[in-house]
């Protein structure tokens, strides 16, 4: 799963998730990711699908993974 991005991270990255199309899918997401600890600060963009995520401690990818599942959505390996 997310091969592509290391284990953990500090700064930002970008995944790709799949799913959203509206606002309430954006808020969904972002209200997931932003409650993972480390995290400050995520941004959705939904044409491309794709949410960027802002760490100032080490994240685990595994823990937003979790978050965006919970939200009812899936990150792209």
């Amino acid at each position: 799963m997310l091969d592509r991005t290391p284990r953990t991270f500090v700064g930002s990255t970008t995944f790709t998730v799949t799913g959203m199309s509206c606002a309430h899918c954006r808020h969904a997401v972002t209200t997931g990711i932003a409650g993972v600890g480390g995290v400050v600060s995520v941004s959705v963009d939904l044409p491309s699908g794709t949410v960027t995520v802002t760490a100032d401690r080490p994240v685990d990818r595994a823990d937003i993974a979790a978050a965006v599942d919970e939200a009812g959505y899936r990150i792209v390996p």
